[in-house]
Formats: structure tokens, sequence, C-alpha cells
């Protein structure tokens, strides 16, 4: 049995509180100009939390010099910081803004979905963090709900990496807020 693991997320319930975002960085001690996981506003009240997807196919890996992405037998796709050389091939190569040049180290790096709290049993930080349950993480290759789907609006074009992430898509374009 084979195993891609890969995010799930659901845009109606993301609140775009930015808590994955913190928590990925309180993580993994990112500096400044590196964010593994961005959250964004694509309309009014709907949000967009968006990391390495450890593609099926990812361009990183195809298109890096040094041969330094490698991809775990759980689907992970890793970088080894002593190959890569700095170029930022791979940054741009990638559809959804993965590979972050890290500017101190002069080093590219990427989410690395927190694998040593998986191999410990626990969930990566940005899925723990999320308090309404829109960010979560499943194995793909037997994960099935008739209610997800592969792509959203605003969401980077999949058909050349095959991204490992599943959707619940918004239900209505219309949020509705209660004011305080």
């Amino acid at each position: 049995m084979s195993t891609q693991l890969g995010f799930i997320f659901d845009a109606e319930a993301c609140i775009g509180c930015k808590a994955c975002e913190i928590a990925c960085r309180n993580e993994n001690k990112t500096s400044g100009n590196v964010l593994w996981r961005r959250v964004t506003e694509v309309s009014p009240g709907y949000f967009l939390s968006i990391s390495c997807n450890h593609c099926s196919s990812p361009e990183c890996f195809r298109v890096c010099p040094e041969h330094a992405f490698t991809k775990r037998h759980d689907g992970i796709v890793l970088i080894d910081s002593l190959l890569c050389n700095g170029c930022g091939i791979c940054v741009s190569a990638c559809p959804f803004e993965a590979p972050q040049y890290n500017f101190e180290t002069h080093k590219v790096t990427k989410c690395q979905m927190c694998y040593p709290r998986q191999d410990k049993g626990e969930p990566p930080a940005c899925v723990e963090a999320c308090s309404t349950g829109g960010l979560r993480i499943a194995n793909l290759e037997q994960f099935f709900d008739p209610n997800t789907v592969q792509t959203i609006d605003d969401f980077p074009d999949i058909r050349i990496t095959h991204p490992s992430i599943a959707f619940y898509p918004v239900k209505s374009k219309e949020r509705h807020f209660i004011n305080k």
C-alpha cells in the first residue's frame, strides 16, 4: 500500500487567523524573510493557507542542478541544505512559491511537513495550531471524500506538479459575519 501524505484544506473553515503560519515559523525557527506557510485573503472574508504541497511530481526536485531534493517513503519532499548551492532555480520553478531563499544562509529552505513531529506520532505544527479544523493532514492514497476537489479558485495550476492537497471548497461566495 502506498503513502502520499498531503494537506486537506477547508476554505469554508479558514478564518484567516494565521495561527498555522505563526506555528510553522515558531516550530521551524525560520528567519524573517522565510514563510514556509502563508495565509492570504483571496476574496473578502475568504482565505487560502498554502505551503509546500509535497507534490507527486515536484518541479523543485526536477530542476535542482545539485539534486538536493529527495522524496521520503511517505511522500514528504525534503531539501538537503548541504547539497543546496543557493542558485534559486527551484524557487522560480515552483508554482506554489514553496521553496524560500534564505538571505541569511544563502540557501533554499522549504516546508518539510514537520516530519520530525510526524515521526513521533504528532501532527505538523500548522495542523495542530488550526483551531477551526480548516487544515488537516491525511494519506491521500487512502483519503476519499466526495465533497473535496483537487483545486479551488486562486490556487496555482496543478497540472504539472500534481500537488498533494485536497480542498473543501467555499460553498457560498457570501460570508456572513456577526457584528458585535
